[in-house]
Parts: C-alpha cells; structure tokens; sequence
C-alpha cells in the first residue's frame, strides 16, 4: 500500500464507526449500511483529496446521498416485501461510551427505526442527521444539496411526525433486561398465565419472517393473542436444538436464538410501565447478518 493510499484508509477509518452509524439509520439495514460504506470509501479513495477542506463533513455528504439513493430504490422493494418490514437487528456495546454511543447514534432502539419506516427518504435523511446526529442545519443542507430553509422545514415536519408515533418505552435498562430475562422462561417453557402476566392488554407481536420463514403475515394484537402464540412456538427451540441468551441489540436487552449455522432470530420488548407494549420479532435469515457475533 502507498503512503497516499494508507493515508487515504487511516483518514476513512477515523470516520468509519459514524458514517456506519448514519447509513443503519436511514436504511435500517446492516448489509445495506456496509454496503454503503464501502462504496463510500470507492468514492473517497478516488477523490481528489488535495481539495477536501473538512475530511469529516465530505464523507458525510458521501454516505448521506447514496444512502438516500438506496433508501429511494428499497422503497420500491418493500412494496412487495412478505408480511412485515422490521429493521434489520444490531448487535451493540452493552456499555459504550459517549463517542460511540453519538458516533452510533442514540436513537439506534428498534422501536424508533420502525417509525422512521414512516417518513418520506429524504425527511429520514433530515431527521437521522440534525436530530439523531445533531449536526448543524448548514451541514445538513450540505450534505443533502439543498436550501437551510428546506431542510429546516423537512426537519420540522420530520419531528412532528416521529413525536406523534414515537412509542413511549421504558428506559431503564436493568428493569428491562429483568422483564426480558423472565418472559424468556415464560416463553420457552410454554407458560401462558405467565406470558399473560407481562403483557399489557394492547400488546402488539410484529414478526418478520420475509416470506423465508414461518411468521405472522399480519400483526397480531392483544395479550390472548399474543401469549398463545408465543406459548405455541417457544418450545419449539429445544426441538430444533437452537441455543437461546440474551444479548444486547440495538442498545437494549433482547433474547436471541442461534443454531450451528448462526443467528436463528432476535426477539426485542418494548416495555411501558413495565409492561410488554411491543414484540418485535425478526426470523428472516437475509436480515440477521447484524447479530451474527452473538455466536461467537
């Protein structure tokens, strides 16, 4: 490697964990965030370097406009997707610090990405970079090619969208964890009163299956519901020799299940007053690529 093109990698690398962190959250997507990235780092190496004031800004209007292009092409895509569209999982840090917790992004919860599922690409694009990111309204316009005005006005609406469906959750991590932890052994052995016991009335099973494997064509709503469900399909792990722990996705405590071959599917609560509001369940094996560390 020249020493031109050794600096070229070392200046990448130095940027490499936040414009991942930008591209999952506008995809939702792992395979597609790296996908990103890489084509990103084809665009940097060939860029006349010499001219590129701020090597950070550059790379993020980089990663910001094709990711926007994929996002636009994916749409069209999942007009056709088998049943429900869920974020693809990520396997995180249990305990980051601050830079790789901002260089991630904050609002990484599986819960928020399937409200983002909601809004126009580029409103996602404002969002992700002003509000998840925090960078300045002139970095955002940069980034996108447009106006301070337009993007402050998709941002705007982009907020008041994400507020009025963003799900209210609980945050605390050890209460959550202790809540998965149980509803884990509920599940796997079949007990019902207990699975009941930690469901809200309201509850919402949304399963992604990617018509690759068995999954619920439409959400399933309400705790009876609910419980016989996953009462009916939580033995089943044993059955098939699958290995199930806890792991920690997308900055939260969920159940994962693994066989020799790797991740089986990922299992993520979003709890309200200690509750069970959401059960987000991801089985298509195309989108578990982001867990695949879990079995190690």
């Amino acid at each position: 490697m020249t020493s031109g093109a050794g600096d070229a990698l070392a200046a990448f690398d130095r940027h490499r964990r936040l414009l991942f962190g930008v591209a999952y959250q506008m995809l939702g997507s792992v395979a597609d965030a790296e996908d990103t990235v890489q084509d990103a780092w084809l665009r940097w190496s060939a860029a006349d370097r010499g001219d590129v004031a701020d090597e950070r800004a550059y790379l993020i209007r980089v990663v910001s406009r094709l990711a926007l292009d994929r996002l636009r092409s994916a749409r069209v895509q999942r007009e056709t997707y088998v049943g429900p569209w869920l974020p693809e999982p990520l396997l995180t840090d249990p305990g980051p610090g601050p830079e790789e917790s901002a260089e991630l992004g904050e609002q990484v919860s599986l819960a928020v990405l399937v409200v983002l599922e909601t809004l126009s690409p580029v409103e996602r694009a404002v969002f992700v970079l002003r509000e998840v990111f925090g960078m300045p309204w002139s970095e955002v316009a940069g980034a996108l090619n447009r106006s301070e005005a337009a993007v402050r006005q998709l941002g705007h609406r982009a907020r008041e969208h994400v507020q009025a469906r963003r799900p209210r959750f609980d945050t605390d991590r050890r209460a959550t964890r202790e809540v998965t932890e149980r509803f884990l052994a509920a599940a796997v052995s079949g007990d019902l009163e207990s699975l009941l016991a930690a469901l809200s009335p309201g509850v919402v099973l949304v399963s992604d299956g990617g018509g690759k494997v068995k999954a619920a064509r439409r959400p399933i709503v309400g705790a009876d519901k609910v419980a016989r469900f996953l009462a009916a399909i939580g033995p089943q792990g044993a059955a098939l020799g699958l290995r199930v722990g806890m792991a920690e996705v997308n900055g939260a405590p969920a159940i994962v299940a693994w066989s020799d071959e790797g991740p089986y599917m990922a299992l993520q609560l979003v709890l309200v007053d200690g509750l069970v509001e959401q059960v987000l369940y991801m089985g298509n094996p195309d989108k578990l690529a982001g867990i695949a560390e879990a079995t190690g």
